[in-house]
């Protein structure tokens, strides 16, 4: 008996220890030494977007470069899916002393650092945030109301059923549009078509549903907007940047001209730039 017991309990500790594995909730490279950098990446991206940027920062910079589970070869994890992240983001923060690092985010990743920086008592050095809102919902959704945004839907339901095919359909419309760069279409259309669809489809929904308009009012870290203009013009683009921050007592905002949703496509040489400034 007692060693059926031993046999039980040893079970038990390497099912529990294969769970905690599976739910790592991101992969992390780091390249360079110097003052730390923190490198989100957009929704279904991985760390690859942050190539050329990481290519320049980490001369003189240590880069912590992210890719967020359920994407690339990263293994998904369970839902809660962002919030997961979050957290697991501020225990890495905190195991590596990175508390004074800047972060710098894309889409997903910018909104990610702008949670961050709403914790009481964090010390970023700054917070670099390209193309991201505080709250993506609110652009996307007439009336928008985070408390009525759920998993079970029928949007998202058809997206889980979707064949192949026209998911890559799907894929190929959504790469045309965020990037001007048709060179890049390709990779933008990869990184949705490797994504877990259970990542895609929860964690897009785990994204909506975070709103941020009036918590980045407790921000007191300095914040960086680079913004990009294409497709819907100067003027609603502002107007957009202008409603969403305005709970933010204090950020700089620097627009990107000719430059779709993956300024680091359209406009590398720019966006690198305005992050050096930054630095």
């Amino acid at each position: 008996m007692k060693t059926l017991n031993h046999i039980l309990l040893f079970a038990i500790c390497v099912f529990s220890i294969t769970v905690e594995a599976q739910q790592i909730p991101f992969d992390v490279k780091v390249e360079g030494k110097g003052e730390p950098i923190l490198l989100f990446p957009g929704f279904t991206c991985t760390g690859e977007v942050w190539k050329d940027v990481v290519a320049e920062l980490s001369k003189t910079n240590e880069c912590h470069i992210f890719t967020f589970a359920g994407f690339g070869d990263v293994p998904p994890i369970q839902t809660p899916w962002l919030s997961k992240i979050k957290a697991g983001i501020t225990t890495y923060i905190s195991k590596n002393k990175l508390e004074k690092a800047t972060v710098i985010g894309h889409s997903l990743g910018g909104t990610l650092g702008l949670w961050l920086a709403t914790d009481e008592n964090t010390k970023y050095n700054k917070i670099i945030v390209i193309d991201a809102l505080p709250s993506p919902g609110a652009l996307m959704i007439p009336n928008f109301n985070s408390d009525t945004i759920v998993y079970d839907n029928p949007y998202n339901q058809r997206l889980l059923d979707m064949d192949a095919n026209n998911f890559r359909v799907m894929a190929e419309q959504m790469a045309s549009n965020m990037s001007l760069n048709k060179d890049k279409h390709a990779i933008i259309k990869d990184w949705i078509l490797k994504a877990d669809r259970k990542t895609y489809v929860y964690g897009f929904t785990d994204l909506l549903k975070l709103d941020l308009r009036s918590s980045i009012a407790k921000i007191t870290v300095p914040v960086t907007i680079l913004a990009a203009t294409k497709p819907y013009g100067d003027d609603m683009v502002k107007k957009t940047y202008t409603d969403q921050y305005k709970s933010l007592k204090s950020y700089s905002i620097r627009y990107a001209k000719e430059s779709a949703h993956f300024i680091m496509f359209d406009q590398p040489k720019w966006l690198l730039n305005a992050i050096v400034d930054e630095l």
